[in-house]
């Protein structure tokens, strides 16, 4: 089972996050609270797949998703961003995002798309 890393300050977020994933059957699931924390442990365990908030304290997103990449090309990272955040979303995905999904979250759009990416 592909291991998955879920990125966001906030901890109702990652729980939401986590809790729709095991739904869909992904239970192998490690959690970051920044970019800095999620580049670290992107290092130690490899995740097939981030999904990572773009307004975060200490290293935000964008930063992390630049630095993930840069140490890994092949790291496929999707953002997830509040409405309004177009800007934000298009420098991700010019970045190296693979996708993004809108908050608030929809429950079937998180499990399409990480069924699209790892299955």
């Amino acid at each position: 089972m592909a291991k998955i890393m879920v990125v966001d300050d906030a901890a109702f977020m990652r729980m939401m996050v986590k809790d729709t994933l095991s739904k869909g059957g992904y239970t192998d699931i490690c959690e970051a609270s920044d970019g800095a924390e999620a580049l670290q442990m992107y290092k130690d365990e490899k995740p097939a797949l981030v999904l990572m908030d773009i307004t975060m304290p200490n290293m935000d997103g964008l930063e992390a998703l630049k630095a993930i990449k840069a140490f890994d090309p092949g790291a496929t990272v999707v953002m997830c961003s509040a409405m309004g955040q177009e800007t934000m979303v298009i420098e991700a995905i010019k970045s190296g995002a693979k996708d993004f999904i809108v908050k608030p979250f929809k429950a079937n759009r998180i499990l399409d798309t990480v069924s699209k990416i790892i299955d």
